[in-house]
């Protein structure tokens, strides 16, 4: 059977992985259609949903409302929101939530809410059964352009952010731009961090639409939709490209070094700072970083970091409130980063707006004496 015809107000980005090719669907509504959407990709009959307490109030009714009228049985799990359910605990918590279900191969595991859930539920998803469907119901905006795109899921540890985990593709994404309008402003804005990211890695004329355009994107006009759209297109050709970031889908971690390092000198607490708000710091220090090494023009970081703060969103350390610790703790959280190979230091650096490049072999010493200089 084929899916449902998108209507006008719809855009559709086809993630092109062979057997494990999905759609995203990007508009208003989808929630409400979500079971027929479902079920006319999927032949299962059954589906446990994982959402937060967050979530839950707002869309949870409709979506299990959704799936029933299109026969599917459902049961829901909803954990505490935040960053820090993305542990162990609540991973074992998700698997037996699926597996009391009586979820099969052929049937879904339903991720309603933002990264956190996305990350966590995919990984569970990814384990039980060693795999069954997922989709993707993501309710947040850095979600939406982001983390439910592209099949890496995964939970923090004490060690680092997300350093266990799996590639476990989602069979649908249903990104519903109807939930955007329930945010607050600070989640909004933490998700447009990843959306400016897109051009500043290799899209320059996306940068600068945005830069025109960010006004209609905040407020939900046409833009909204298009930006969403530009971002998901942008990651499925990287994640094409490199499903399992052996190379050039390490790009996508453009501002992340820095960001993930921040985010665990704060110990993950939201009220300081959230994901997205350690992205926009990060990639305005990846710019500067690259100045410094004499790189880039020290005028495109400016103008990062101008944009970025126009748009309400941090871009010094010394915007996180409270005190962080000395620059060689963070150090230390990017020395024990995913994108450190064989002890060498990688980063995600930058010849100019949209000219971002894998940077191997990064010295030590250069970042540590680059992060003691802009610390607060």
């Amino acid at each position: 059977m084929n899916a449902i015809t998108p209507s006008s107000a719809e855009r559709l980005v086809r993630v092109p992985l062979g057997e494990r090719a999905y759609d995203i669907l990007i508009g208003p509504g989808l929630i409400a259609r979500a079971g027929a959407e479902i079920a006319t990709r999927l032949k299962g009959r059954r589906a446990a949903v994982i959402t937060d307490e967050n979530v839950a109030p707002r869309y949870l009714d409709a979506l299990t409302a959704s799936l029933e009228a299109a026969g599917i049985q459902s049961s829901s799990l909803v954990l505490p929101a935040g960053e820090k359910t993305k542990s162990f605990e609540h991973l074992i918590e998700v698997c037996d939530a699926v597996l009391t279900a009586r979820v099969e191969r052929n049937d879904a595991v339903i991720a309603l809410g933002g990264g956190v859930i996305g990350d966590l539920t995919g990984f569970a998803a990814g384990i039980v059964r060693r795999g069954v469907r997922f989709v993707q119901v993501p309710t947040s905006l850095l979600s939406q352009v982001d983390s439910s795109v592209g099949g890496k899921t995964g939970i923090n540890t004490r060690h680092g952010k997300n350093l266990v985990g799996v590639f476990h593709q989602p069979d649908l994404v249903l990104a519903d731009s109807d939930v955007l309008n329930t945010l607050s402003e600070r989640e909004f804005r933490a998700g447009y961090a990843e959306v400016a990211k897109y051009g500043l890695i290799d899209k320059p004329d996306f940068f600068a639409w945005l830069e025109s355009n960010w006004k209609d994107v905040f407020s939900g006009g046409p833009a909204r939709i298009e930006a969403i759209a530009a971002s998901c297109q942008a990651k499925s050709d990287v994640v094409v490209a490199d499903e399992r970031e052996n190379g050039p889908r390490a790009l996508l971690n453009l501002g992340h070094t820095f960001g993930h390092a921040l985010e665990a000198a704060t110990a993950y607490d939201s009220r300081r700072l959230v994901h997205g708000e350690g992205v926009s710091i990060g990639m305005v220090l990846a710019h500067e970083f690259s100045a410094r090494l004499n790189l880039a023009s020290p005028d495109d970081a400016k103008r990062v970091e101008t944009h970025l703060k126009t748009v309400g969103l941090p871009t010094r350390m010394g915007d996180i409130p409270g005190e962080l610790p000395p620059a060689e703790v963070l150090m230390d959280a990017i020395a024990q980063d995913k994108k450190v190979k064989s002890g060498k230091l990688t980063f995600i650096l930058t010849h100019g707006i949209g000219q971002s490049f894998v940077a191997d072999d990064v010295p030590s010493s250069e970042v540590l004496s680059f992060l003691k200089e802009k610390h607060p």
